[in-house]
């Protein structure tokens, strides 16, 4: 059932990283207080494809170096805290401090190996800002862009909380499909059968598998 769910998730990351570069390098630039989400989500496209596109080590998808990248400007970024609770869904409740820290650091991980993955489909992408219609004074907002891809617009969207570290990114709308949404159903499946130790398991078991894959 993971493995399904790992193919969508793997699309949405390769459209993803189109837009999920340098926001610490942005704020600091131009403070953090200045920029809007547009203009952060837009800073972040020009800069992870100017990145890739420059660096050949990247594009061949080197997994030493790719693996880096990933850390170093995605990370930072990425409430993962908020996109695993997110993602587990009512069973957040029911979770020991432990395996909600098993949990995070496990789905981080998958998630990590599936950026560095989806960094090598990155080539001639372009992206378009949609019109933003969020309030000035809102602390949740959805951003909207299209990637220009071989001529063809595919939707991918963000979704951005305002954190006292500054916006940081708690989903993505790939082709209508949201990333937490997608993992809800299969993780409540999972928990389900298994129990949250079963998720943790299955979770472990896939990066262990990805990380042999990788090397």
């Amino acid at each position: 059932m993971l493995r399904r769910h790992f193919m969508a998730l793997s699309l949405s990351s390769a459209v993803m990283l189109a837009g999920v570069p340098v926001l610490a390098q942005a704020a600091d630039a131009k403070g953090a207080d200045t920029l809007s989400p547009p203009q952060l989500i837009e800073s972040m496209s020009n800069e992870i494809l100017r990145d890739v596109q420059q660096d050949p080590k990247l594009r061949s998808g080197n997994p030493e170096v790719v693996m880096q990248f990933v850390e170093q400007k995605i990370l930072p970024i990425v409430n993962f805290q908020k996109i695993t609770q997110s993602a587990v869904g009512r069973y957040w409740r029911e979770a020991t401090p432990a395996q909600r820290t098993a949990l995070e650091q496990q789905f981080k991980q998958l998630l990590v190996y599936t950026y560095a993955g989806a960094v090598k489909q990155i080539k001639d992408q372009k992206v378009k800002m949609l019109p933003y219609r969020e309030p000035a004074n809102a602390q949740d907002v959805t951003v909207r862009t299209r990637v220009i891809n071989n001529g063809e617009p595919l939707q991918l969207d963000y979704r951005l909380e305002n954190t006292p570290a500054g916006w940081k990114i708690t989903d993505v709308n790939v082709m209508g499909i949201w990333l937490v949404d997608n993992y809800r159903s299969v993780f409540a499946q999972e928990i389900g059968q298994k129990g949250i130790d079963g998720l943790i398991a299955t979770l472990k078991e896939k990066n262990q598998n990805l990380a042999q894959a990788k090397g």
